[in-house]
């Protein structure tokens, strides 16, 4: 009889450990992903790109590893502030651009955003960026990071989310 209630014991176990792991792996892959907008949940990358007359142009890509639903986000990034190893950067970035345009982003669907920096000013240089994201309808809540080496200056613009990298 103990050995019965045993083996009993031990494929109840064995039943709720597999149903605990599949409800995890749902969790990260089914509906109920959590948003790829999530500040946490996403990857940010600041990389020169090319310049235009009497700008420079970095690009901000962000990128969002498998197991994350996908979600729109439109117009420009807001409360953006600039950093330089830890030191705040005193420039204010404004917008340009179609604010309205929804874009999908998601796990194989990145997205970018440029920041166009005037070239006849005094440029300072950053290597980190702080965002808030923006939907069609409001804002996600908390700050995105992006990393890298780039420079701003006052007058730098902030465009649109775009899809592709």
């Amino acid at each position: 009889m103990r050995t019965h209630r045993t083996f009993t014991a031990l494929v109840a176990i064995a039943g709720l450990t597999v149903a605990a792991a599949g409800t995890a792996h749902a969790a990260t892959t089914g509906d109920d992903a959590p948003s790829a907008c999530r500040p946490a949940n996403h990857r940010a990358e600041i990389t020169r790109d090319q310049g235009s007359a009497g700008h420079f142009h970095f690009r901000v890509t962000l990128t969002a590893p498998r197991g994350y639903a996908s979600c729109v986000l439109a117009g420009s990034p807001t409360d953006l502030r600039f950093s330089d190893h830890g030191a705040a950067v005193p420039v204010t970035a404004g917008r340009y651009g179609d604010q309205g345009a929804a874009v999908t982003f998601g796990p194989g669907r990145p997205v970018h955003f440029d920041v166009q920096v005037p070239d006849g000013g005094r440029v300072l240089a950053a290597d980190e960026a702080a965002f808030t994201l923006r939907t069609p309808d409001n804002t996600i809540p908390g700050a995105s990071f992006a990393e890298g080496e780039f420079a701003v200056a006052p007058g730098t613009l902030v465009g649109p989310v775009q899809p592709g990298a």
